[in-house]
C-alpha cells in the first residue's frame, strides 16, 4: 500500500459486490481448479472443499448443505444466500439453485462458511458468490469448447469477448444435453449470458447482466433399498409411467453503476429483476408455478489510514421482493394409454408476495501492528403475503406473515504472527427463515406459529505458510448452535408441515493442506488434501412421541475426504486425478438406518499447444468414478412408504464413465 502522502488508488464498492471482503479466510475455488472435473456441473468440484458437501439426485436436483446447515430440506437448498456477478441468485423463499450455471464461463466461486459475511444476509449455512471468468488479454477473443460423453452426453460453449481498458464485453452461448444413466433421465439446456462493464468516466462505471436459461428435465426420482440393490438404473415406478419431468426458464437481468464520490468514498448500486417460469408433471400432481422477482442492492465504502494502517468503512441496503403464482392440477397419467402426463381438474390455485429488507454495515480496521478486526451488523426485516385463490370466494384462507425484525451481528479477529502464520477468531449470528412448505399447513393456510431458525456461530483457525509460500495448511475449529430447528413433515404424498422442532449443535474440524512446486525445470505439481470431521448433534429434538435428543443429525456424514495432484509440463502436457471418500450417513432420525460409505476416484489427462500466436488449443479425456463404485450420491431423509411400498431413500449416482473435451481459442 501507498504512503499516506502519495496518491492512494480508491477501493471501489464494486469489489464487495463480486467478493466477500471478510476478514477471516473463505474458501476459493479457481477456473483452473474448475477445469479438473467433468464440465457438466460444479458438484464433484464444490464437494473437494471442506465443510461443504452436495446431495446431487440429478444435474438439476441439487441439495447444498454447508458445515451440516440445509440437511433437514427435502429437495433443493434454502439455507445459504448465492451471488452472480454480485446480483442475487436466490429467489424470495431462500432457495438457491446452481444447476444451470456453465462451468466454461466461471472464473471464481468464492465459499463463505456461516454468517460471517454481513454485507450477504447472515443466512447461518453461508453464502457462494460466483464470478464470471477474465479475459486473458486485452483484445478480441473467441472461445469454442466440445464435449461428447458417456449416457449421451454433448456440451457445446461459444465465448466471445472484448477487452480494453473502458470496456470488457462477455457473451456466452451454451448448449448441453445428457440421456441420462437412469431410465426416464434426459437433460437439455441451451444458456445466454451477457455481460457488460463500461467505464463511462473517470467518476462513473456501469455494469449489465442478462442471462437466460432454457432446461428440460426428466425426472427418475428416488429409489428403495430393493430397487437400488437391484437395478439402480431404474426409474421410480410412478415416474417411469408418469413420464415426470421439469420444464425450467429463467431470466436474470441487472443493471450496476459504481461510482467514485471522492479519492476515499464510492458506492455501488444495482437494480435487478428475475423471472421464472417452471411446469413440473409429477405423479400425484402437476405443478405449473411462476415467479417475478425484483431487487437492489447499494453499497458505500470509505477507507480512511492512520499512520499507513487501512481502515475500511461499508454500509448497505439490499431489498428483494418475488411474486410467486403456483397451481396444482390432477395428473390422469394412468388414462393416458402410456404417453405419460395428462393435465385433468385444477387443485389449487396460489400465490405468495415475500418481501425482504436488509440493512447492514461493517468495518475493518488495525487493532495493532499484528492484530486486525472486523465488526459487522446486519439488520433483516422479512414478510410473506399469501392468497388463496382456488377458494377465493367460499372459504378464505389469505393471510400475511410479518416476521420480527432480526439482528445479526459478526466480530472478527486476526492475529499475524508473522508473515506466515495467521490466527483467527469468529463469533458471529445468523438465521433462516421458513420455505414455503414450512409455512403453510396442510390445509393450506399460513401457519401462525412457525419462527426463523436462529444460531450462533463460532470458529477458530488458523493458516500457516512454509517454503516460501510453497506449502500452505489451514485448520479450522467450529461450534454452531441452531435454536428453533425448522422440520418439514412429511405427511402426505406431496404434503408437508413445517414446525420448529428443537435444537442442534453442529461441531467440526476442518484441515485444507495446498502444496505446489517445480519438478525440475519443466513440470509443475499441484497436489491437495482436504479433510473434515464433525459431530453434529440433535441437542433437543421431539418428534411426536419420539424423542431424538442425543443422536446424530440426519443426512451428514461424519468424515470427507479429498484429495488430489495436478501436473503440468512446460510443453503442454498435462494430468490430474482425484479422490473423494463419503463416510456414513444417518438416513432417519431415529438413526436406526444409515447410508454406506463410498469412495470415488476420476482422472483427466490433456494437452495444451499455441498453434499460432493467436491460435490455441486444448484436448483433454478424462473418467469420473475410476473404480465403478455403486453408491448413492444423495440421500432422501426420512422418507415415508405409500401405499405398502417400501421407502425410497436413495438417488443413485453415475457408474464409471468417460469424457473427452476440446477447445480451441482465436485471439484477434
Amino acid at each position: 500500500m501507498s504512503s499516506a502522502t502519495s496518491l492512494r488508488p480508491v477501493i471501489l464498492s464494486a469489489s464487495f459486490q463480486k467478493e466477500s471482503g471478510v476478514l477471516v479466510p473463505t474458501s476459493q475455488i479457481s477456473e483452473e481448479a474448475i477445469a479438473q472435473f467433468s464440465p457438466v456441473d460444479l458438484v464433484d468440484v464444490i464437494n473437494q472443499t471442506t465443510g461443504v458437501y452436495i446431495q446431487s439426485g440429478a444435474i438439476n436436483t441439487n441439495r447444498i448443505t454447508i458445515r451440516g446447515v440445509g440437511s433437514r430440506t427435502l429437495f433443493g437448498t434454502n439455507k445459504i444466500r448465492a451471488y452472480f456477478n454480485g446480483i442475487p441468485i436466490t429467489n424470495g423463499a431462500g432457495e438457491t439453485t446452481i444447476d444451470s450455471y456453465n462451468t466454461n464461463t466461471i472464473g471464481n466461486l468464492e465459499i463463505v462458511k456461516g454468517p460471517k459475511a454481513t454485507q450477504y444476509g447472515s443466512n447461518l449455512g453461508g453464502t457462494l458468490l460466483l464470478s464470471t471468468n477474465k479475459p486473458e488479454a486485452d483484445g478480441f477473443s473467441l472461445h469454442n469448447y466440445f464435449t461428447v460423453g458417456s449416457f449421451g452426453l454433448f456440451k457445446h460453449t461459444t465465448n466471445f469477448v472484448v477487452e480494453d481498458d473502458d470496456l470488457s464485453v462477455h457473451y456466452s452461448y451454451e448448449h448441453l444435453q445428457l440421456d441420462g444413466y437412469r431410465e426416464n433421465n434426459a437433460y437439455n439446456r441451451n444458456s445466454y449470458l451477457l455481460t457488460i462493464d463500461s467505464r463511462l468516466n473517470d467518476t462513473f462505471s456501469l455494469g449489465i447482466l442478462f442471462q437466460h436459461f432454457n432446461t428440460y428435465a426428466e425426472i427418475a426420482s428416488s429409489l428403495s433399498q430393493e430397487n437400488f440393490d437391484v437395478d439402480p438404473s431404474q426409474a421410480a415406478f410412478t415416474w417411469g409411467q408418469a413420464k415426470g419431468f421439469k420444464d425450467n426458464r429463467s431470466v436474470l437481468a441487472g443493471l450496476s453503476l459504481t461510482s467514485k464520490i471522492s479519492e476515499s468514498v464510492s458506492n455501488t448500486t444495482s437494480i435487478y429483476y428475475s423471472y421464472l417460469d417452471s411446469y413440473e408433471p409429477r405423479p400425484f400432481n402437476i405443478l405449473d408455478q411462476h415467479t417475478n422477482g425484483y431487487g437492489a442492492r447499494s453499497i458505500f465504502a470509505k477507507e480512511f489510514f492512520n499512520r499507513n494502517r487501512k481502515t475500511i468503512i461499508s454500509l448497505g441496503t439490499e431489498w428483494n421482493q418475488d411474486f410467486y403464482n403456483w397451481e396444482t392440477i390432477e395428473n390422469r397419467y394412468e388414462e393416458n394409454a402410456g404417453f405419460g402426463s395428462l393435465e385433468g381438474q385444477m387443485l389449487s390455485d396460489n400465490k405468495e408476495e415475500r418481501t425482504s429488507f436488509n440493512i447492514f454495515g461493517a468495518a475493518k480496521f488495525p487493532v495493532s501492528a499484528k492484530i486486525k478486526a472486523e465488526v459487522g451488523l446486519n439488520i433483516n426485516k422479512t414478510q410473506y403475503s399469501y392468497s388463496d385463490l382456488f377458494t377465493l370466494g367460499t372459504e378464505n384462507k389469505s393471510a400475511n406473515r410479518n416476521f420480527d425484525p432480526i439482528l445479526a451481528p459478526n466480530l472478527s479477529l486476526l492475529y499475524l504472527l508473522n508473515s506466515s502464520i495467521t490466527f483467527y477468531a469468529n463469533g458471529s449470528r445468523g438465521f433462516n427463515y421458513p420455505s414455503i412448505e414450512e409455512t403453510l399447513t396442510p390445509e393450506g393456510v399460513i401457519n401462525p406459529d412457525i419462527s426463523p431458525e436462529k444460531g450462533w456461530n463460532y470458529e477458530i483457525g488458523t493458516e500457516t505458510k512454509f517454503f516460501n509460500n510453497k506449502l500452505q495448511i489451514q485448520v479450522a475449529a467450529y461450534l454452531l448452535s441452531i435454536q428453533d430447528l425448522l422440520v418439514a413433515e412429511r405427511v402426505g404424498d406431496d404434503q408437508f408441515i413445517g414446525r420448529n422442532a428443537g435444537k442442534t449443535e453442529h461441531k467440526g474440524l476442518e484441515v485444507s493442506i495446498n502444496y505446489k512446486d517445480s519438478l525440475g525445470e519443466k513440470l509443475t505439481l499441484a497436489a491437495y488434501v482436504n479433510s473434515e470431521f464433525n459431530a453434529h448433534t440433535f441437542v433437543d429434538f421431539v418428534d411426536g412421541d419420539s424423542d431424538f435428543s442425543g443422536n446424530g443429525l440426519t443426512g451428514i456424514p461424519r468424515e470427507k475426504i479429498a484429495t488430489g495432484f495436478r501436473v503440468t509440463h512446460d510443453l503442454g502436457f498435462f494430468a490430474s486425478t482425484n479422490y473423494q471418500y463419503i463416510g456414513v450417513q444417518p438416513i432417519t432420525d431415529s438413526n436406526s438406518l444409515y447410508s454406506d460409505s463410498y469412495q470415488i476416484v476420476n482422472v483427466l489427462a490433456g494437452y495444451k499447444t499455441n498453434i499460432y500466436n493467436f491460435l490455441t488449443a486444448t484436448i483433454s479425456a478424462g473418467i469420473n468414478n475410476l473404480a465403478d463404485e455403486t453408491y448413492a450420491s444423495s440421500i432422501l431423509i426420512n422418507a415415508s412408504s405409500f401405499g405398502g411400498n417400501s421407502p425410497r431413500y436413495f438417488y443413485p449416482g453415475e457408474p464409471r464413465n468417460y469424457f473427452t473435451s476440446f477447445q480451441v481459442s482465436y485471439f484477434f
